[in-house]
């Protein structure tokens, strides 16, 4: 994440001594858990001394992008308490998925869903030796990740998903970490400009934050190499108000990032309150419920229309009124469904040979059922 250069690395330190004591705490924890998914499959608390057949032979994840993912990740799970927010988080580096399982195995949230992941020695030991291990869970964000509607590993679609998530879904922030690395293909790059198709009235917000540690699988970065004027143009000119968090104090830079990304969100919702103020009403007269009969319309209990034919012996010989046989019918559909259904006749009802449904109406009368479901010419 970044920030705009007029305003001063000063925070308002808004953690507490307590707050930032726990939140840091909990970030540590997870950089274990990190740690451990990518190394160990044996010895998960490190009781005993660690010996060769403890560690994995073949080492996936990147621990690069694992503790800033969980960074992000926890400092959001703080403003989601604090405010009340609908918000899901998109991890875009890839061989990432070290640094989002760790907290939603410390929430608790993975063993909920995986009981056999359980929040104990036996349980870290097989949370552990799953990662990037045969039959267990992959390197990237799987489907399988509690939370997670994006894999990771695909490099560039972070953001595009990000944005599609919020379409229509006004009350939902997508918080999109993308890799520097994962910046500078071609379908991340393009997808910046996805801001443009949002609409604050009926649309949520995306918050991405670009996460700037220099590093992709062989060499450095562009967008880390850049001076921060030359950032910050380039995001501006893409229609975003960049932040920059950055240091190397822990203690610091939880500060920064809770000062930041509270800025964010007071921001995000300053522009969607003004836009639904003026914007279309809550309640259009298209969206509303009395002209929309996909919305007031009941089925109904229909009987079978074949019970009120009438016999036909031979063609000439009966004689029926043909409204006679639709009064009866009728009247079954009204005894059937007093609740939604009407027979208004504003012609002589009676003389139109529909006096069947007086039988409805009349016992409606009686009851005190009246307006249920017949009006009188």
């Amino acid at each position: 994440m970044v920030s705009a250069p007029d305003r001063p690395m000063e925070t308002s330190n808004p953690l507490s001594e307590d707050e930032l004591r726990k939140i840091d705490a909990y970030w540590r924890a997870c950089n274990y858990l990190a740690v451990g998914m990518i190394y160990l499959r044996e010895n998960p608390l490190l009781k005993e001394s660690l010996k060769p057949s403890d560690v994995k032979h073949r080492l996936l994840g990147h621990w690069g992008s694992s503790p800033g993912l969980s960074f992000i990740y926890i400092h959001l799970n703080r403003l989601i308490k604090k405010y009340d927010l609908d918000m899901i988080y998109l991890a875009g580096p890839g061989h990432g998925a070290p640094g989002v399982l760790g907290p939603v195995y410390l929430e608790g949230t993975y063993s909920e869903i995986y009981p056999n992941i359980s929040e104990d020695a036996e349980g870290m030991q097989k949370f552990f030796k799953q990662f990037s291990f045969p039959g267990g869970i992959g390197s990237h964000c799987t489907p399988e990740t509690p939370g997670s509607i994006h894999e990771g590993g695909e490099l560039g679609y972070s953001l595009s998903h990000a944005y599609g998530s919020v379409f229509d879904n006004p009350d939902l922030i997508s918080v999109c970490v993308v890799g520097d690395g994962e910046a500078e293909t071609g379908a991340l790059a393009t997808a910046w400009h996805s801001n443009k198709f949002l609409n604050p009235i009926r649309d949520g917000a995306v918050l991405p934050v670009l996460h700037l540690n220099g590093y992709k699988i062989a060499n450095p970065t562009i967008l880390s190499r850049i001076s921060h004027e030359e950032l910050e143009a380039l995001f501006k000119g893409y229609g975003y108000k960049p932040y920059f968090v950055e240091g190397c104090d822990p203690a610091l830079m939880h500060q920064k990032m809770a000062d930041i990304l509270e800025t964010a969100i007071s921001e995000i919702k300053a522009i969607q309150a003004e836009a639904r103020s003026t914007g279309i009403a809550k309640r259009p007269l298209s969206a509303s419920p009395h002209a929309n009969e996909g919305v007031l319309r009941k089925d109904l209990r229909l009987q079978d229309f074949r019970d009120y034919g009438v016999p036909v012996e031979y063609p000439g010989k009966s004689e029926v009124e043909n409204t006679n046989p639709l009064g009866k019918f009728l009247r079954d559909v009204m005894r059937n469904n007093l609740q939604n259904f009407r027979v208004f006749g504003p012609d002589e009802t009676a003389s139109n040979r529909l006096n069947a449904i007086y039988e409805v109406s009349k016992k409606n009368l009686d009851g005190g059922l009246f307006t249920r479901g017949f009006r009188w010419e």
